[in-house]
């Protein structure tokens, strides 16, 4: 029988909480200054034949009618628009350094 290192565990614990917290701060505030950019992600959604809710094409085009309203109602200048979507870009790139360190991370673990 072997016994639990508990500080250990406690450690991978807390990192892998507070980098799953980082990750989804960084992916929220990214999305939030990408549409305070005027660049609202729009999806179409997809259709599937077991789907509980369908939007069909006239609800799709009312959202994003809705999503250019929006972006033209902006009050912020160029620039800061230009800055609201470089800060967007760089919180996706670190959300994507922070899951590839994590991916690095137990690779090595995995052959070791």
């Amino acid at each position: 029988m072997t016994d639990i290192d508990w500080v250990s565990f406690l450690l991978v614990a807390g990192a892998a909480i507070v980098a799953a917290c980082l990750v989804v701060a960084l992916f929220a505030f990214g999305l939030r200054m990408l549409s305070t950019a005027g660049k609202a992600p729009h999806v179409t959604p997809a259709e599937f034949t077991d789907a509980i809710t369908i939007v069909t094409p006239a609800e799709a085009a009312a959202e994003a009618k809705r999503i250019r309203r929006a972006a033209k109602k902006n009050p912020l200048s160029a620039g800061q628009k230009r800055l609201a979507l470089i800060v967007a870009y760089a919180c996706f790139s670190l959300c994507a350094v922070v899951i590839l360190f994590g991916i690095y991370l137990i690779i090595p673990a995995l052959h070791g």
